[in-house]
């Protein structure tokens, strides 16, 4: 098969000739496995068919002006979000230091200077769809609807979730305000794609390792309906959704199947109701999964045996009657080992197929 029908067979809950694998990674890994390829650092595309991926991600770059200038030793982004970068063994991170809304009232919300979705080349998208039109072109990221984490950048996570157990109407302004950029930036890409994506990537991070970040109620009351608004746009393009959470969030499931979520992705094993048996059994007849191979545990700390072995043992479970692809549980770190991650995909590039 063609990577294109391979996903979209095992998204469709049918067979496909093996298990689709898609590539997520922070930059020093990224790297390492270049200079392990012996490829030139710029080469994105050249890596991904030596892992044998079968996702390719487009998106429309901004090409505005820089709205905020950066402050010492602080990177600030187009949303006012600002950044530093925080250097560790391995490599390094992007960490938010100070978070300029955090006790903004609604008169300094609304005024809050956001990117314009003019400010976007759309026309990237007709030419990339088309250059990746084998593969399953996606669309959107974690970042597209989500709340608590986006938010909580530019006013701090406890402020955030404050604001939506409080109603509190500085921060539900600038959730909406954050919500209806996103939705028009998405409709100017699906609009530009039309016919030539396949797949429509959300997220919303609703879990810690030991269950729900928020209650369901709470969910209902203020997530939901604005996730709805870009599982509708998507709809309105035929497209199946993917959504991104870490953590324990299984149980929002019902509710995304409801909502007319077709496939959730980075399904953490090792957090509360997040066991590849039980959300195979429990959700698999209605659900697509991607995810599963944990970056907290044998990937980043095992050995080559290690996971080998638990790669198997995914595949083992999730495998039977479709409905799963291989991938990290968000983006390989850093301090995952080179050989460790040549492991993960020479598995499932062996061991994926469907006889």
């Amino acid at each position: 098969m063609k990577s294109k029908d391979r996903v979209l067979t095992a998204f469709g809950h049918a067979i496909p000739d093996r298990v689709p694998i898609n590539y997520l990674y922070n930059p020093a890994i990224d790297a390492r496995l270049k200079d392990h390829f012996g490829l030139n650092q710029n080469d994105d595309e050249a890596l991904r068919q030596r892992l044998g991926v079968d996702f390719r991600a487009i998106d429309a770059p901004y090409i505005g002006q820089k709205l905020y200038q950066d402050l010492p030793g602080i990177t600030v982004d187009n949303f006012g979000r600002h950044r530093r970068w925080v250097q560790h063994d391995w490599g390094g991170y992007w960490d938010y230091c100070t978070w300029p809304l955090q006790n903004a009232d609604i008169e300094t919300v609304a005024n809050w200077k956001l990117p314009n979705p003019d400010d976007f080349d759309y026309s990237a998208i007709a030419h990339l769809s088309r250059q990746y039109k084998d593969y399953c072109v996606v669309v959107g990221h974690p970042g597209v609807g989500d709340i608590i984490n986006s938010i909580g950048m530019l006013r701090t996570m406890e402020q955030v979730l404050v604001d939506l157990m409080l109603d509190e109407p500085a921060g539900l302004l600038l959730i909406d305000r954050c919500t209806n950029l996103w939705l028009q930036i998405m409709e100017r890409i699906l609009e530009a794609g039309k016919g030539a994506v396949d797949l429509f990537w959300m997220g919303e991070d609703l879990g810690t390792q030991r269950g729900p970040t928020i209650s369901l109620n709470l969910y209902r009351k203020h997530i939901r309906p604005r996730h709805q608004k870009f599982i509708d746009l998507a709809k309105s393009y035929n497209l199946p959704v993917m959504i991104h959470s870490c953590g324990s969030s299984s149980w929002a499931f019902n509710d995304f199947i409801e909502m007319g979520v077709s496939v959730v992705d980075t399904l953490q094993p090792e957090a509360q109701d997040m066991a590849p048996a039980f959300l195979k059994k429990s959700y698999g007849a209605k659900l697509a999964f991607h995810g599963m191979i944990s970056t907290a545990g044998e990937l980043a700390f095992g050995t080559v045996d290690q996971v080998r072995k638990i790669v198997q043992s995914t595949l083992e479970i999730m495998m039977p009657g479709g409905g799963y692809a291989l991938a990290p549980t968000h983006e390989i770190q850093d301090n995952s080992p080179t050989e460790n991650v040549l492991a993960m995909y020479e598995t499932a590039m062996q061991e994926g197929w469907y006889r």
